[in-house]
């Protein structure tokens, strides 16, 4: 027999991983499914990692709504998970005189969408603020309460408060079909079949296929590839708000911006594209990151690119998330067409899509009297000072053994992300948790200690360990 659910979340992005999350906090039985191997190994691993401020959003859009929403939900929420989080600011740069009333038009969006704190700013203002913007500028739009987040230790850290509270997780479950029946939905995979009262679709670019399956064609998600660029730590302090161009119909264009972690992050591109597992990046497309960042920075080196990486976003035919029940069954519920302010979104959307899950369900469950919103702290080591780094391998020895040089990443840390509730099962699982791999190396030096860390505590031998799940092996066969 299946297991039999109140709630089944299709798709461990953030916004699935928050929702179930949410979920959480009451007397429910839920499951969280995911079609690859990893919770965050989609659009969530791959994106800008802005906290938008929520000037560019349509008034009255999901978009204009759940972003400014989120933006208040995000410092608290990161602070209870121990995710890192900064409200660094972010600053629209006009080039041209025609730029200006762009500007002006952001900055009354963002105040009737009730966005705190936005002016324009000069030419002097703007240069004493980001000294090494394009000094060709004429002017800025500034938001004080963007920020920046690390999306995928977002997304990961409510998969750990989710199964930590009792949410099931279900890797690698492709849903292939689901029944409508009296009580809910079957819902089948190669993986196995599961049964649920209500289905949650936060399948990102998958979202329109899988509402497919119960007959839904309300809309369409198209995949829209964007490519970046990674600098080096080295180039941190090239700016230290996110630098954004003047908008166009296709985004909000290629920025420039730091990251939680002391990198320089730029891109993306967008172009709009068939196939949804398309991932590559391409010499136009970083050709043109550099073009469109030497107009905004031109002081960036671009011999500090320590990687390139591609995302794909997923932009509905109604240009806004679909935050609703479906048409076809209210019990199946869409959060779907979440693009760009999605990441910033994806707090108030939990917040709203967990509302309708009890709406459907015709009652409200007790809230759980010893509900944790959070987590335990990871243990970071390049964190801390010497005194506690002697602690920490004082309680471990192997918090004292480095694997990672770049990252100051130690084998203590690598253990914990495994077993960590939703732990890491492949080499970018720990990447992602640890960040074991990101350094200027890009996992040269530590990869194959990493490997032989999972596969000793997995109990795997060393040829079925991944990279990222599937068949994406790092061994091949013995040789001796």
């Amino acid at each position: 027999m299946p297991e039999t659910y109140d709630a089944a979340v299709v798709g461990a992005g953030v916004v699935g991983a928050l929702i179930a999350r949410d979920l959480s906090r009451y007397g429910l039985r839920v499951a969280m499914v995911e079609r690859l191997h990893d919770v965050a190994q989609g659009t969530t691993k791959a994106n800008s990692a802005i906290v938008h401020a929520g000037f560019d959003a349509k008034a009255g859009s999901w978009k204009a709504k759940m972003n400014v929403r989120g933006n208040e939900m995000m410092p608290a929420l990161c602070d209870t998970l121990h995710v890192p989080f900064d409200q660094c600011g972010s600053l629209v740069v006009g080039f041209t005189p025609g730029d200006l009333p762009t500007l002006e038009h952001l900055l009354e969006r963002g105040e009737e969408n009730g966005v705190p704190g936005l002016r324009l700013l000069s030419r002097e203002e703007l240069l004493a603020m980001e000294p090494n913007v394009n000094p060709e500028a004429v002017g800025a739009l500034y938001a004080p309460t963007g920020g920046i987040v690390c999306p995928y230790e977002l997304c990961i850290a409510a998969a750990e408060c989710a199964v930590r509270e009792g949410v099931e997780l279900y890797r690698d479950f492709d849903v292939q079909s689901i029944e409508q029946v009296d009580e809910g939905f079957v819902i089948s995979s190669d993986a196995g079949v599961i049964k649920t009262r209500i289905v949650v679709n936060a399948a990102g670019v998958h979202a329109d296929d899988l509402a497919r399956l119960i007959g839904d064609e309300s809309f369409s998600i198209y995949a829209r590839r964007g490519e970046y660029m990674l600098l080096d730590s080295a180039q941190a302090g090239v700016v230290s708000r996110t630098v954004f161009q003047c908008p166009s119909e296709m985004g909000k264009g290629v920025l420039v911006t730091p990251t939680v972690h002391g990198n320089v992050l730029l891109g993306p591109t967008a172009q709009d594209i068939e196939d949804k597992q398309e991932l590559s990046t391409t010499e136009p497309g970083l050709k043109a990151i550099q073009d469109a960042v030497a107009r905004s920075v031109p002081g960036y080196r671009v011999r500090d690119v320590i990687t390139s990486f591609t995302g794909l976003r997923a932009h509905s035919d109604r240009d806004d998330f679909i935050l609703e029940p479906s048409a076809v069954n209210p019990r199946f519920i869409h959060a779907a067409g979440v693009e760009s302010p999605g990441l910033t979104a994806a707090p108030a959307i939990a917040e709203y899509i967990a509302e309708l899950v009890l709406d459907a369900l015709g009652y409200t469950p007790n809230l759980k009297s010893d509900w944790d919103p959070g987590r335990p702290e990871p243990v970071r080591m390049n964190e801390l000072n010497s005194e506690q780094r002697r602690e920490k391998i004082k309680e471990n020895p192997a918090y004292g053994r480095i694997i990672c040089r770049c990252e100051t990443v130690s084998e203590g840390e690598i253990v914990d992300a495994i077993h960590a509730p939703a732990g890491a099962r492949d080499v970018d699982g720990v990447k992602r948790r640890t960040r074991a791999g990101m350094g200027r190396c890009q996992g040269g030096f530590c990869g194959t200690k990493v490997l032989e860390i999972l596969s000793r505590e997995l109990g795997l031998p060393p040829d079925a360990v991944t990279k990222f799940g599937g068949g994406s092996k790092i061994l091949i066969e013995k040789t001796k």
